[in-house]
């Protein structure tokens, strides 16, 4: 359907309001969700020797995190729609504050014969149980803000909203870092408290606040928000309505049966699987990585200072790739050439990691391949999918995805473990998934049809600031 015309500027003004509203509300909410999802990476340079977890335990710890995100995330996701994004948001940011803040107590509780039963201890045994329980509580927090901007932006604008708001990644890595590194280091002691402990109580408090502010200032959708005067709430469902047409005459799955029978949705969560693997084996394992090329093995302040390099590029890169690809309407290359990055990363990573500036080259590579991709590819589904199959689809890509977040930490844990602390064969894996992305990739952008790929071209060259 041809979109109808409004008046002079009414559009441009309309979309940056909404997203000058909405979004540093949920870009805050990402960063300290990230954060606590993360910071076991700093936490492990002295956590691990305090309780003895291995390599390969913390490995598999820090991806057990994703096993429980994904038994529930299809399930939150639908219950948010249901419910409301306001109240099922909140409840995740305050459950997982509460969990995060709970690792602090990791070398204190005791389980009787449980552990055993399990053949872990009781330090091995709650830190993978936390894990799990923290994957349960922020499942759905990612996809439902995914789905969340569905109910405000056309797909033609999506792409740089949602770089904007998983800017949030990087930006919580370029604060967290020095700050967690900083905490471990000047804190450790007071109270009798190690800095590990305290990182995971001081970091876990804001996902609670954050939540309580979620839940008194989102709105559930467009129609909820008193802040829209009545012609831009008219136009910002005018254009929704109008997408959903389109999708109607492509024929868009609508139904939660119909995303289950679409060989699109298996596909990108292969290619999104991929790529996780190698971001979140980045992501767990980038403090010990930066560590081991020069730094003193108590320096977690110098190793949070030289964290900031990688994710300091990847923030401005991320931003400005997305920004391009609206511009310009090409989805594929922009998404394409993300990969094939991620992959050259990669491969620095597994042959030329050894030295430090070479080593947080390859991180900033990875690092910024993996979410330029994100990104961009994160419009497809959304173009073929609707309604409930929206919820679900976005949900189920998601979970299935972030099975990588298991598999690349655990991987290289288990290749540290057998090879002495030597972990290049983990990363030539993890290129060898990256280049199986840019292949799936441009398969899916061959089935992706009208609805996507040259959709964009909406924002034009020369603006600055935020603009939907």
């Amino acid at each position: 359907m041809a979109q109808a015309p409004v008046a002079a500027g009414l559009e441009a003004a309309t979309y940056r309001k909404v997203a000058r509203r909405l979004l540093p509300i949920l870009f805050v909410g990402y960063f300290v969700a990230y954060l606590d999802r993360v910071n076991v990476g700093f936490a492990k340079l002295q956590m691990a020797g305090d309780l003895a977890l291995s390599d390969a335990v913390y490995g598999a710890g820090a991806g057990i995190f994703f096993l429980g995100y994904f038994l529930f995330e299809v399930p939150s996701n639908l219950l948010l729609r249901r419910i409301g994004a306001r109240i099922w948001i909140a409840r995740i940011m305050i459950t997982w504050g509460l969990i995060s803040a709970a690792f602090a107590f990791t070398g204190m509780i005791h389980w009787g014969p449980v552990a055993p039963l399990f053949g872990l201890n009781d330090a091995e045994f709650t830190f993978y149980f936390l894990r799990f329980m923290l994957g349960l509580a922020e499942a759905g927090f990612y996809p439902g803000v995914i789905l969340y901007l569905t109910f405000w932006f056309p797909a033609a604008r999506r792409a740089h909203i949602i770089a904007l708001f998983m800017s949030a990644i990087a930006f919580s890595n370029i604060v967290g870092s020095p700050v967690s590194g900083a905490i471990m280091q000047f804190m450790d002691g007071l109270a009798d408290w190690r800095g590990w402990q305290w990182l995971f109580v001081v970091e876990g408090i804001p996902s609670v606040l954050m939540g309580l502010v979620v839940l008194a200032a989102l709105p559930d959708g467009p129609h909820k928000a008193r802040w829209l005067a009545d012609d831009e709430r008219a136009l910002v469902l005018q254009r929704l309505a109008e997408e959903e047409d389109g999708k109607a005459a492509r024929g868009t799955r609508h139904g939660v049966a119909d995303l289950f029978r679409d060989v699109r949705v298996w596909l990108f969560a292969f290619a999104f699987f991929c790529l996780n693997a190698g971001f979140y084996a980045l992501s767990f394992w980038m403090p010990t990585i930066i560590q081991e090329v020069g730094l003193a093995p108590d320096d977690y302040f110098g190793v949070g200072l030289l964290s900031m390099i990688p994710w300091s590029v990847i923030a401005l890169v991320m931003i400005y790739w997305a920004r391009h690809s609206d511009r310009t309407g090409e989805r594929t290359w922009h998404a394409v050439s993300g990969s094939l990055t991620a992959c050259a990363g990669m491969l620095l990573l597994a042959f030329g990691g050894g030295h430090v500036a070479l080593a947080l080259l390859a991180l900033a590579m990875v690092g910024a391949g993996v979410l330029c991709w994100q990104t961009i590819y994160w419009s497809f589904p959304t173009s073929f999918l609707s309604g409930a199959a929206a919820a679900g689809g976005i949900a189920l890509i998601n979970a299935l995805g972030n099975l990588g977040g298991f598999f690349g930490p655990d991987l290289i844990g288990s290749i540290r473990d057998a090879n002495g602390g030597d972990s290049t064969m983990a990363f030539v894996v993890l290129a060898g998934l990256a280049a199986t992305n840019a292949v799936l990739t441009l398969v899916l952008s061959r089935m992706a049809g009208p609805g996507w790929q040259g959709q964009g071209a909406l924002i034009p060259a020369g603006k600055a600031g935020v603009e939907a």
